[in-house]
């Protein structure tokens, strides 16, 4: 008998620790708290940029497209760094897109029908693909993600496919076609590893959130072409928070949409505008380790940072809780 309730008294106990952790939403879009960037080739200028990405080592890195460059950022936006010229040679761009970063911080580029490696720093590693429909081939890659094991996954934007590649850098496999059905892509453009080792691509020519094995099995989706909550005008972006949410900048309706892992609709916020919390054609989305949102907002030149969406912790689920007691 002890025992017994010993044992339930530790299950509730390991319970409520869990269920602790639900983070809690704040009320309403996510603050603002600064921009940077202005139009231009200086430092700290943008040209259309594409991608963002904040690394595990804080800082903040951006695919100036137009100006064939990687500029580095702290997350205050202070420049540090930048890297590349136009061109076809090794640490050159014609063109830059999506972007990832892997655990030691090294930076991963899409551009001019390859993906790239270089250091945290800037130093060139490695260059994988090039431009054709073959296997290990790309025409315009457009998103980045790893996995745990350092798989490299690649959104082939006008191969209509999602490109699969080991940590060495060998072709694994490929999946995807040119449609609209299930598993089928009308143009895949960012691509993320969700906390349970599943992949989500934002299918931006069929304005929907698809999600993948890591093999390539079809798992779901959600979206439709339209301007109401959950419904999309050209994603871009995607990422997903320490807490699970999903983030999606909506590009056509000039907005940030946030999902839970079922694709179940958060939150939203974004007008059209040059004003703080407003946005042109939002391309990429980043959130840092301390929950920061950073958006890419294209068409204003400029990066937008908000406060997390979350607000600490909160206590659910009292019935489950109550049931461990009895």
């Amino acid at each position: 008998m002890i025992f017994g309730t010993l044992r339930k008294a530790l299950a509730a106990s390991a319970l409520m620790t869990a269920l602790s952790l639900t983070p809690a939403l704040a009320a309403g879009p996510p603050a603002f708290i600064q921009e940077w960037g202005s139009v231009g080739s200086g430092t700290g200028q943008f040209q259309f940029p594409h991608g963002i990405v904040a690394t595990s080592l804080g800082g903040i890195y951006i695919s100036d497209t137009v100006n064939d460059r990687i500029q580095k950022f702290d997350k205050n936006g202070i420049f540090q760094s930048q890297w590349g010229a136009r061109g076809t040679a090794n640490g050159q761009f014609d063109g830059t897109a999506g972007m990832a970063t892997d655990p030691q911080g090294n930076v991963y580029v899409a551009s001019d029908n390859r993906v790239q490696e270089f250091t945290a720093g800037g130093a060139f590693l490695r260059s994988i693909g090039a431009c054709g429909e073959g296997p290990g081939q790309f025409h315009y890659p457009q998103g980045i993600a790893l996995d745990d094991s350092g798989n490299i996954f690649v959104t082939d934007w006008l191969n209509f496919r999602i490109q699969r590649f080991s940590s060495a850098g060998n072709y694994v496999r490929a999946w995807g076609t040119q449609g609209t059905a299930p598993g089928q892509l009308g143009g895949a453009a960012g691509i993320v590893k969700d906390r349970d080792g599943t992949l989500l691509v934002t299918d931006s020519g069929n304005d929907r959130i698809q999600r993948f094995s890591r093999a390539g099995a079809y798992l779901g989706g959600w979206g439709s072409s339209g301007a109401a909550s959950g419904q999309f005008s050209f994603p871009i972006g995607i990422t997903v928070d320490a807490s699970g949410y999903i983030y999606v900048t909506d590009s056509g309706n000039s907005r940030v949409q946030v999902f839970r892992h079922d694709g179940s609709f958060v939150l939203a916020w974004g007008t059209p505008g040059t004003g703080p919390g407003q946005f042109y054609n939002p391309t990429d989305i980043t959130v840092n380790s301390q929950g920061n949102i950073f958006v890419l907002d294209r068409d204003n030149a400029r990066v937008q940072k908000f406060a997390p969406i979350t607000t600490g912790a909160k206590v659910e689920g009292w019935g489950e809780l109550k049931k461990a007691y009895r």
